[in-house]
């Protein structure tokens, strides 16, 4: 029996399988390669990096073929991932498995790369189910999700991504989209799926779009599910991005108890205020000042990799570089030149980690 195999669904992603599988390739032992409709030259960078190349018929479900890429492997363990992402770090931990009994669910970080407005690119990064044992299928036409009560244990491997990237996702505009609005058609009540439409729709800059979706996940969601985090955020920036500072200063009252020690809160928090206060400048003076603590209080708190979609640099270059540019403002050129350099120096230290 193989111990270890990748098992992977792709379509037309002849831009980055070859960094994919050569990044793979020696940590396992057998590379499966499932074709769901491939019209440029995929099955062929496949088969060259010593992939087995299977082909189906796309049906607009993502679990189905995900499901149908499981069955053509009897590995033991298998490593999930798509052909827009490779590892980054701790191959290791695979290699690693071999001497595991096969009764956990790995948990693999994976690092989102995402264009910044003006330029620039930052990393978010989720930790999400990869490795399964033998056995375990997956449910959901879009955004699918692996179906097991066994443990979900944290791997110490990094997947870089790449494919929320401006390049990328032109490719697939559209297309969640649409899957996740049939998926909506047959379960309305899903809180996830809308959290994810609002999501799919708030990238894209429709931001009108995604509130309903972001307010019905936000108010019927549980407060303890996994995507809590992101979702608050995502909602109060998209209620920045409407000028809806009531409703979201609301929301900040509510989320503080739960969100004191995250970055990325306090980091957000700063960014709200401070368009209320270029939308209201008779209110900046009472502004300002919470501005200054509340990126303070992200840097003071630090970097919080072990909080889902925690944005790196929010508790370090990002919020530094954000009080660099406001002492500035205020002519504060001695604070502004001490932020600048603490911005560049940890940003620095950030890349030499990664």
């Amino acid at each position: 029996m193989v111990e270890l195999a990748l098992v992977m669904i792709v379509r037309n992603e002849a831009r980055c399988l070859e960094r994919c599988l050569a990044s793979a390739r020696p940590w396992v032992d057998e590379i499966v390669v499932l074709d769901t409709g491939s019209t440029d030259t995929t099955r062929e960078i496949a088969a060259g990096c010593g992939a087995r190349v299977a082909q189906t018929t796309w049906r607009d479900d993502f679990a189905a073929a995900r499901n149908e890429a499981l069955a053509l492997t009897d590995a033991r363990w298998r490593l999930i991932m798509d052909g827009d992402e490779w590892i980054a770090s701790g191959g290791a931990a695979l290699a690693a498995l071999r001497q595991e009994p096969a009764g956990f669910l790995g948990l693999v970080t994976v690092a989102s790369e995402v264009d910044l407005p003006g330029g620039g690119v930052q990393q978010a990064p989720s930790r999400l189910p990869r490795v399964l044992p033998a056995g375990i299928l997956y449910e959901g036409r879009i955004h699918e999700q692996p179906v097991s009560d066994l443990p979900r244990r944290p791997l110490a491997l990094e997947l870089g991504h790449d494919g929320y990237r401006a390049g990328p996702q032109q490719a697939k505009q559209g297309r969640n989209e649409r899957l996740l609005r049939l998926a909506l058609a047959e379960r309305p009540d899903d809180v996830y799926l809308h959290y994810q439409l609002g999501k799919d729709l708030e990238v894209r800059g429709r931001f009108e779009a995604a509130a309903p979706h972001y307010d019905t996940a936000y108010r019927a969601g549980a407060l303890q599910a996994a995507w809590r985090h992101d979702l608050v955020l995502r909602w109060l920036y998209t209620l920045k991005k409407l000028g809806r500072f009531a409703a979201a200063v609301a929301i900040v009252q509510d989320e503080l108890p739960r969100w004191g020690d995250s970055p990325d809160f306090h980091f957000m928090l700063g960014d709200l205020l401070l368009d209320q206060a270029l939308a209201d400048p008779a209110r900046a003076a009472e502004l300002l000042p919470l501005i200054e603590s509340s990126w303070q209080r992200a840097v003071t708190i630090g970097e919080r990799p072990d909080l889902p979609d925690s944005v790196r640099g929010r508790g370090s270059f990002l919020a530094a570089h954000n009080l660099a540019a406001f002492y500035a403002s205020l002519g504060r050129a001695a604070e502004a030149e001490l932020w600048r350099a603490r911005s560049a120096a940890w940003r620095e230290a950030a890349a030499r980690r990664n």
